[in-house]
């Protein structure tokens, strides 16, 4: 416990993983100290769609080096992850209109645009009814459940050191007061979620870092559904930032308010992707500083309601239910701080960590930003 290493990560989450992962590519000692026994916060609680396509332009460097690191750390550590993109059916002309302007603004090297029956038959339900589509073939999936613990696991079966059941209470020029005393390292990087006031609580202030809880559902797969499903809807079209900075997002919200009152009341992102163990449905968004820990049962009901509609499933069966939580802000999409010359606080606080992790690992370790971001 007292060697120094050239890195000291805090927290093992799956941006402290990568971040992990990718300072061990580059021959550095690495230890990791998280307050958990194994990864069990946001990083398991998503639906583990690393959407690159619909963020926003100026991050999209930041998400190819993402997706190329996902690639990466799947094959060393063995954990399942498909390149099959995601799919988004438009139930109206301005869905289909947010759409054409998204395509012509990526290129085909990014978006494919399909007319209703071809995306009806691509996410298991014919008879949708959708007028029209696109397929997001850069996007990827892996099993949330699955792959932060198993490149954890890897990770220490290549010698990075963890740390587990330990609390970190201040940072500060290459050194970290825990729980179990003091850890030293060349360079801290602290990657704490929705955790970061409990050591920096003067930056979480300043840039407003709350909690953001959501509901979410995991459904048996029907037959018919596509073992590769990775869904996005109208609302996903309206919440993006890639595809918000579309002309007619504008139009698209005033119907959604009309259209869908309840979806938009919840803040919702209505979307579904399959992992082996089935399908993963939601979710809302609340967001308060101490967010109480109750699940609501009609948005639970909700959101399998309409999500049932796009995947043509009569009788959803339910397997399991939760409450996840990760860290917002209203004022920026990540937290990429350096309060001194040893010390890089990363946090995202925009939901979009799975997505981006791998990406902003490398941000972090080589000093870089994200203006505008």
């Amino acid at each position: 416990m007292k060697t120094s290493t050239d890195l000291l990560v805090v927290g093992s989450g799956i941006v402290g993983l990568a971040t992990a992962f990718r300072a061990h590519q580059q021959g550095r000692t690495v230890r990791v100290v998280d307050v958990s026994e194994r990864p069990v916060g946001a990083s398991i609680q998503n639906f583990g769609h690393a959407c690159f396509t619909g963020q926003a332009d100026v991050i999209q460097d930041v998400a190819a080096a993402a997706r190329e690191g996902w690639l990466a750390a799947a094959s060393a550590a063995g954990f399942w992850a498909a390149e099959s993109g995601t799919y988004v059916p438009a139930v109206t002309e301005t869905e289909a209109r947010v759409l054409q302007e998204f395509a012509a603004h990526r290129g085909e090297e990014q978006v494919t645009l399909l007319d209703g029956e071809q995306v009806g038959e691509a996410i298991g339900n014919p008879g949708l009814g959708a007028l029209a589509g696109a397929h997001l073939h850069r996007d990827m999936r892996v099993n949330p459940r699955e792959a932060a613990p198993a490149l954890a696991r890897w990770l220490a079966g290549e010698g990075v050191d963890f740390v587990w059941r330990t609390r970190v209470f201040t940072v500060a020029d290459g050194v970290a007061q825990t729980s179990r005393g003091e850890l030293r390292a060349t360079e801290i990087v602290v990657c704490p979620g929705v955790q970061v006031e409990q050591m920096f609580p003067e930056l979480a202030e300043r840039h407003g870092v709350r909690s953001c809880t959501l509901v979410m559902s995991l459904i048996e797969r029907s037959e018919h559904v596509p073992g590769d499903l990775a869904l996005l809807t109208g609302t996903s079209l309206a919440r993006y930032d890639g595809f918000t900075a579309m002309p007619s997002v504008p139009a698209l919200r005033e119907e959604l308010a009309l259209r869908e009152p309840e979806l938009v009341g919840c803040i919702a992102n209505l979307m579904a992707t399959a992992i082996p163990g089935g399908v993963l449905v939601g979710d809302s968004h609340a967001y308060d500083v101490s967010p109480e820990p109750f699940l609501r049962e009609e948005l639970g009901e909700l959101l399998l309601d309409r999500a049932a509609h796009y995947l043509g499933v009569e009788h959803p069966v339910v397997k399991q239910r939760w409450l996840g939580c990760y860290a917002d802000s209203a004022a920026t999409n990540l937290v990429l701080e350096r309060p001194d010359p040893r010390t890089t606080v990363l946090v995202v606080t925009s939901g979009i960590g799975m997505t981006l992790s791998f990406g902003l690992a490398e941000l972090a370790l080589s000093g870089g930003s994200v203006p505008g971001f």
